[in-house]
């Protein structure tokens, strides 16, 4: 009776994940479509979705929040060092890594 119970945990787990996938696709889309209307609310609630499923899915195949976390900073980190030897986009990267940093649980 276990295996029947652990085959159902996987099986629920891994439609989970593709409901997650999909979810992410339809706020990318939603993220689109507001940038062409230039609604900030819209613009908001597609982004913020993104970061939201983008955790849960993280999640779900076993990344927790806190090593994201980690590798979102580090990630940063490592994009304003490259973005400093071609010159762009290192603003907007720094400002994101301080406003992190500055946050207690990151």
């Amino acid at each position: 009776m276990k295996g029947k119970v652990k085959e159902l945990d996987i099986a629920q787990n891994l439609k989970t994940i593709e409901w997650l996938k999909a979810e992410l696709v339809d706020s990318v889309a939603a993220l689109f479509k507001a940038l062409l209307q230039k609604g900030n609310d819209a613009i908001q609630d597609a982004a913020s979705s993104i970061v939201i499923i983008t955790y849960l899915l993280a999640r779900r195949v076993g990344v927790t929040f806190s090593v994201l976390d980690q590798a979102i900073k580090e990630k940063l980190r490592n994009s304003i060092k490259e973005s400093e030897e071609i010159g762009s986009w290192s603003g907007d990267l720094s400002e994101l890594y301080k406003y992190l940093e500055s946050k207690k649980r990151w």
